[in-house]
């Protein structure tokens, strides 16, 4: 692996190896949305995973963006204490941590949910965000990535994946805005690109600044690289630290083509070549069932990402990137393709497993959260 355990930096952040724990969303925080226990150790087994770069998934910038009631929040100061233990956690393991701020959008679990246009979703109509909403969610994501710098966190992640709100106003099949935020490209990117600058601009200059980029909604009239690709420019020139590239949302995750193609190996990984071509200077990390050492090292080699990186994967086997690295001679536990029990428990707001773990892992787990 001559590539794969090589330093690179992102930004002001220099992470020890090419190795990404992606953020993975497992619904282990209660309803209170506070960092727990279970919280606590799965991110103390990611960061002891010997990966170079662990990201916190889903937390959440204001209550009405939760996705699932089960989610970590950062709307308030008073969940400062619990994400400091979160990234003091992370750190005394010598890796660098991300907290990735978001909102669910028309993905809410909500009531009182809101999108860029009111499109019906999972049998509820969002309410259109009108002028005050855009200036309070922007604000919000800015004082959340304030309060990941204060916490500790060494970088933010925006969360522009898997459909959610910023995606939401750059899809034309989610944004059907006649006002300043919708029509043509340069308009339906201008909410993302806003909440980019507000967020810089909160955490100062030096801080780096990632974005969980979607190159492909997957589904009919919506994003493709044809927008996509320029939009990834544009986030380039903001000065984005990263791109962290992934393919699909909620509308597509579903179907038979999408189930086929995430069963394979790398099915992400043209996409992220496409976009590090675009935003030549700019860190891309790939994702997409990378299950093989061998695999990941093709990734860097052919120049199709400079970060690999890993969310089932390595939920299955924790020593995933030790075992590559050669210091655990035991072969690497994969992920089965096949398989969605992990799926299954965070739709039924269960705090989720692996079927691959061994027996008793998951017996102690189970008791651990009441079945």
């Amino acid at each position: 692996m001559s590539l794969l355990f090589t330093p690179l930096r992102l930004g002001s952040l220099e992470v020890p190896n090419r190795i990404c724990c992606l953020p993975l969303y497992l619904a282990y925080p209660e309803p209170d949305n506070e960092v727990n226990s279970l919280v606590l150790d799965y991110y103390a087994e990611m960061a002891d995973s010997g990966a170079g770069l662990v990201v916190v998934e889903n937390v959440t910038v204001e209550p009405c963006g939760l996705g699932n009631p089960r989610t970590l929040l950062a709307s308030d100061d008073r969940f400062v204490p619990g994400l400091s233990r979160l990234a003091e956690t992370i750190r005394q393991r010598g890796v660098p941590s991300v907290l990735q701020v978001h909102h669910a959008g028309r993905y809410a679990r909500r009531a009182d949910r809101i999108a860029p246009s009111p499109i019906e979703t999972w049998g509820v109509t969002p309410r259109a965000m009108d002028d005050s909403d855009v200036e309070r969610v922007g604000a919000a994501f800015a004082s959340s990535a304030r309060r990941a710098k204060e916490a500790g966190f060494d970088a933010v992640e925006l969360h522009g994946g898997t459909g959610y709100l910023l995606a939401q106003f750059l899809s034309p099949r989610t944004n059907l805005r006649t006002d300043g935020y919708g029509g043509d490209l340069a308009n339906r990117m201008r909410f993302p690109l806003e909440v980019l600058a507000a967020v810089r601009d909160a955490v100062g200059e030096g801080y780096p600044v990632g974005y969980r980029f979607l190159a492909d909604e997957c589904v009919p009239g919506g994003l493709t690289l044809a927008e996509t690709l320029p939009f990834a420019a544009r986030l380039a020139s903001a000065g984005v630290a990263y791109l962290s590239v992934m393919i699909g949302c909620y509308d597509c995750f579903a179907s038979p083509h999408y189930l086929e193609q995430d069963r394979k190996e790398r099915f992400m990984v043209p996409f992220a070549g496409a976009v590090r071509a675009a935003v030549p200077g700019v860190p891309v990390i790939a994702a997409g069932r990378i299950q093989r050492p061998e695999t990941a090292e093709e990734v860097l080699a052919e120049g199709m990402a400079d970060m690999v990186g890993l969310a089932r994967v390595i939920f299955a086997d924790p020593l995933w990137p030790r075992k590559a690295r050669g210091e655990i001679a035991e072969p690497i536990n994969p992920c089965t393709p096949t398989c969605s029990l992990c799926t299954r428990r965070i739709i039924a707001q269960r705090p989720a497993y692996c079927g691959r773990w061994p027996a008793e892992r998951r017996e102690r787990f189970l008791e651990r959260v009441g079945g």
